[in-house]
């Protein structure tokens, strides 16, 4: 059986995702930062690794554990809610090398094996933020515009080699973590002159009664990313990142 190696499993797109490719006879090597993040149930389909994108002693163990991969979800990533004037620029590096040199590492790790054996898939996982950005969010779009832009250009540069490459774009998830998880990044993030604006946008994200993306939206783009041959470059996942796509 095919075998895919998902990073950021430990909650919401990432979750399920293993589930969903699980359930349809793959075998799944599901990582996360730490093993004890881990609410995966024992299967005989779903392997745990601990993994941290932006350490290489530790993807390196994870690659030689997982042994070969058929596929690759970059997934792994964090959220940021924060003015660019008031946010530190350690804050900004460390959101880049999870989100976007995280990618490129895990890319990197993944790529010998694919190229010798002729075939493999890779999907990164952005945001549709980067079809229509949104205040106090420009470091985080920027991170995830960029792998946009890698992606593009990896499709081109592995196509030769048998290799895939696609890009899911999910909409806003309020059933995931990333809100959850963003807020309190916003310490020292937001500076005074912000605060009203900040109120704001949380408060029209709470009004907001358009269609929003759900985690089982953004684990069947990534199904279609993987198993179909024609899937498009870029893939919206959820009703609003549809709609984006469409104006964008």
């Amino acid at each position: 059986m095919p075998t895919i190696l998902i990073t950021g499993c430990s909650s919401g797109f990432g979750l399920a995702t293993a589930r969903h490719f699980a359930t349809r006879g793959w075998d799944v090597v599901a990582t996360l930062r730490s093993s004890d993040e881990s609410v995966l149930p024992a299967s005989d389909r779903i392997r745990t690794l601990a993994l941290d994108v932006t350490d290489a002693a530790s993807i390196a163990r994870a690659i030689e554990a997982a042994g070969p991969i058929d596929a690759l979800v970059n997934n792994a990533g964090i959220g940021l809610l924060s003015a660019i004037e008031g946010t530190p620029i350690a804050v900004a590096r460390e959101l880049f090398e999870t989100n976007t040199l995280g990618t490129i590492a895990m890319t990197q790790a993944v790529l010998p094996q694919m190229r010798k054996r002729g075939s493999g898939a890779i999907v990164n996982v952005t945001s549709s933020v980067t079809l229509a950005p949104l205040p106090l969010l420009s470091i985080y779009t920027a991170s995830k515009a960029a792998v946009n832009a890698l992606g593009d250009s990896m499709a081109i540069e592995l196509e030769p080699f048998g290799i895939r490459v696609r890009t899911v774009l999910p909409g806003r998830a309020p059933d995931t973590a990333f809100s959850a998880n963003a807020r309190p990044r916003m310490a020292g993030g937001i500076p005074e002159a912000y605060a009203e604006l900040a109120e704001r946008v949380f408060a029209g994200w709470q009004q907001d009664t358009a269609p929003v993306t759900s985690a089982d939206d953004v684990a069947e783009a990534i199904w279609l990313a993987v198993t179909h041959p024609d899937a498009p470059a870029r893939i919206p996942a959820g009703a609003d990142a549809v709609a984006l796509s469409r104006k964008a």
